[in-house]
């Protein structure tokens, strides 16, 4: 499956190859199929190293021996156990697991100041968890580092019916124009499969090769992708206390997204919790690329930053289809658009997690009462809001609140209606998120 990245990777080549490049994603988010592929289509020769399977190159880079001897072992059993010959001007190495090895994140800066033309990428799953505790510097400036996440909306349809159907909500996204209504309810159809399955390409490769028939899907990869992560959480943390502590706050997150006080509370992670007991175990899942934090905006005023509550947040998990897959909600309720518990809440993980991947920082608002926005982001129109519905609803009480008494150049609701714009509020159907940029 194709994924937006690749673009990425090939600026990259074109343009910084002398940097090793670090890719860093959560479990199972396509880092490997898609470097794979990008090294087998791009260059005339690749090497493909796992550390988690091989503890040779982990323990050489251990050694108390030169790097430049340490490169030349490299070669050596890189001959021994792939039969390749490595010239370094046309062959690219992929070191993929690699927070298994401290010392091989470090010589990454050896890797850029050489004379010799390295062509270095690694990736690793929990790789930012192993940078935020690496007890040697990280080779800053030394090291390009992209982000993968899960498949959004526009990839999740390229894989399904290519890019003709892409261009048409593009094209009607930036004239703001209705959709034809047959039209525009099968792309609603097509949320709503993604709402189940997710972004996670092993979830979408199976719902298209059962040809989107949610009876067949097979719910079981994401139960066992979501296994993986508590596995990790075991593996990875040598302190048990603080390992149960993740789990805790992980647990507790599809339930805290429907919260009624609209902020994630350390006391519904376990009775009596204190945030300062949970401080490290909220960045684990935060480097881990497992959860995505949204703090509150106090006052909705440039610099966001500068206005930020750090202490009053949402939590969200990474993919829906995840989210979706812990709640254990009946699918054909999705498919068939019934109302259910959770439906507003799954609609605004989505519209996070596709705003995610646009935008570096999001926030959201409320007032000492009951008013809040779901979402500010801030483009080059200003902070802008973002109101998120899972029906047809128009009722923007909060929304209308907000617009009132901050004046923003304009407001966004995200329901199941077609495109339109009244009152200053623009009317963006839930399949076109992927466009707010």
């Amino acid at each position: 499956m194709d994924r937006k990245i690749y673009k990425d990777l090939l600026n990259w080549k074109n343009n910084n190859i002398e940097m090793p490049l670090m890719v860093i994603g959560a479990r199972q988010v396509g880092k490997t199929y898609t470097i794979k592929k990008f090294c087998e289509r791009e260059f005339q020769k690749y090497v493909y190293i796992n550390l988690f399977e091989n503890e040779n190159i982990v323990e050489l880079f251990e050694r108390k021996i030169s790097v430049t001897e340490k490169i030349r072992m490299l070669k050596i059993i890189i001959k021994s156990e792939q039969n390749i010959d490595v010239d370094f001007e046309k062959t690219v190495i992929f070191f993929d697991e690699v927070q298994e090895s401290e010392e091989i994140i470090s010589t990454l800066k050896y890797f850029n100041e050489s004379d010799i033309h390295y062509k270095i990428i690694c990736a690793g799953s929990l790789l930012g968890v192993k940078l935020k505790r690496m007890s040697k510097p990280f080779p800053v400036g030394k090291v390009e580092i992209l982000y993968m996440k899960p498949m959004d909306f526009e990839e999740f349809l390229i894989a399904d019916s290519g890019k003709d159907m892409i261009n048409i909500i593009k094209e009607h996204f930036e004239n703001n124009i209705p959709i034809v209504d047959i039209m525009h309810n099968e792309l609603l159809s097509l949320y709503r499969l993604y709402i189940c399955t997710g972004g996670m390409p092993a979830s979408v490769k199976n719902i298209l090769e059962v040809n989107k028939d949610i009876l067949k899907y097979n719910k079981k990869i994401l139960r066992n992708i979501i296994d993986g992560y508590l596995n990790d959480m075991k593996k990875y943390v040598k302190d048990a206390t603080e390992t149960i502590r993740i789990e805790n706050i992980y647990n507790s997150i599809p339930t805290q997204i429907g919260n009624k006080s609209n902020k994630f509370q350390f006391s519904k992670v376990r009775s009596g919790a204190r945030s300062k007991n949970y401080e490290t175990a909220l960045q684990w899942l935060l480097s881990s690329n497992l959860v995505t934090k949204i703090c509150l905006l106090k006052v909705p005023k440039n610099p966001p930053e500068a206005f930020k509550d750090e202490d009053i947040f949402k939590l969200y998990l990474s993919d829906i289809g995840i989210l979706n897959s812990i709640l254990n909600i009946n699918l054909e309720d999705i498919i068939l658009d019934k109302e259910f518990i959770y439906k507003g809440e799954l609609a605004e993980n989505y519209v996070q997690q596709q705003l995610n991947i646009n935008f570096e920082k999001i926030y959201y608002w409320k007032n000492n009462n009951t008013a809040e926005v779901d979402f500010l982001i801030q483009n080059k129109d200003g902070l802008i809001p973002i109101e998120v519905k899972a029906g047809d609803s128009v009722k923007s009480k909060s929304l209308n609140l907000y617009m009132k008494q901050f004046k923003p150049s304009y407001g966004i609701r995200i329901c199941t209606k077609n495109y339109g714009f009244s009152n200053g509020i623009r009317t963006i159907p839930l399949y076109a998120v992927f466009l707010i940029k």
